[in-house]
């Protein structure tokens, strides 16, 4: 494959990535389309739900639902060590990453912002791996987000290890917003898709998690289970709209936890055992 055939923008802005990336094309056969697909260069247009919020007491967690079809889930928490940094997340789109955690204690989320605008750029889930391969802190983190340019609206939220946090408003047609909002749905400052928040309570999901993290007397392990019920837990599967999986990082103890209704599964750096999950969604 020749490098002239890739997007001059992966050579500009994350020129790191390239040899994983040149090596993961092999991998896969060495097509063009093979090149395409995993450059996650201006992909189609996908949409999810999504509920995440920053827990700063005690300890510091970066808690999320992924609201999205089963159908469409790869359903993989992949840890590698790519780029003599581990790191644990949730896979999308082969390599790219819909939350996770990298052992220096950086975890990202994504949800989408919420916005029919399209333009030039990358999926957000390479940003995100690219994220976790190479940054270390929030700070790294948000200069990534304003720097390399996203092809769709999303909300991404970020912790490191010494708690710093932020969330950041990325858009095809906008300045990168970077604010230390300690929650995030599917809208920014405004909703600018009033039928995608309606599907998907967006607005109600902010304000619980507003009022709980404001709420003195919440406890760590009550706004977990806040996660779980109703509104932040869609149960819309029928209609290809549901939660998936619960997820809780813990950047301070590298502690990866994911829940479901009924089970919970946990994962560390040093103890990361292979295992199938039979989940149904209904």
């Amino acid at each position: 494959m020749e490098r002239s055939s890739l997007p001059m923008l992966y050579l500009d802005q994350m020129p790191v990535l390239l040899p994983l990336y040149f090596q993961l094309v092999d991998l896969g056969g060495g097509s063009d389309a093979v090149a395409r697909f995993l450059s996650l260069y201006c992909p189609t247009p996908y949409l999810s739900g999504c509920s995440q919020a920053v827990w700063t007491r005690d300890e510091s967690f970066l808690i999320r639902n992924y609201d999205y079809s089963s159908k469409l889930w790869e359903a993989t928490l992949l840890r590698s060590c790519w780029n003599g940094k581990q790191v644990m997340a949730m896979s999308d789109c082969a390599w790219g990453v819909l939350d996770g955690m990298n052992e220096d204690g950086l975890a990202v989320s994504l949800a989408f912002g919420g916005r029919k605008t399209l333009g030039v750029g990358f999926g957000i889930p390479l940003i995100l791996r690219y994220i976790l391969e190479f940054c270390d802190t929030t700070a790294q983190a948000t200069e990534v987000l304003q720097r390399v340019p996203s092809h769709m609206a999303y909300n991404v939220t970020v912790l490191d290890r010494s708690g710093a946090h932020a969330t950041v408003f990325v858009s095809p047609d906008r300045d990168v917003v970077v604010s230390r909002r300690k929650l995030a749905t599917n809208h920014q400052d405004t909703v600018d898709w009033p039928e995608h928040e309606r599907a998907t309570a967006s607005l109600d999901r902010a304000h619980v998690l507003s009022i709980r993290l404001q709420d003195p007397d919440e406890t760590h392990e009550r706004f977990v289970e806040r996660f779980m019920e109703p509104p932040l837990y869609q149960f819309n599967h029928q209609m290809g709209w549901g939660t998936l999986y619960t997820t809780t990082y813990n950047p301070a103890r590298g502690v990866f936890t994911c829940r479901w209704p009924g089970y919970c599964l946990e994962r560390t750096f040093a103890d990361f055992t292979e295992q199938a999950v039979a989940l149904r969604y209904t």
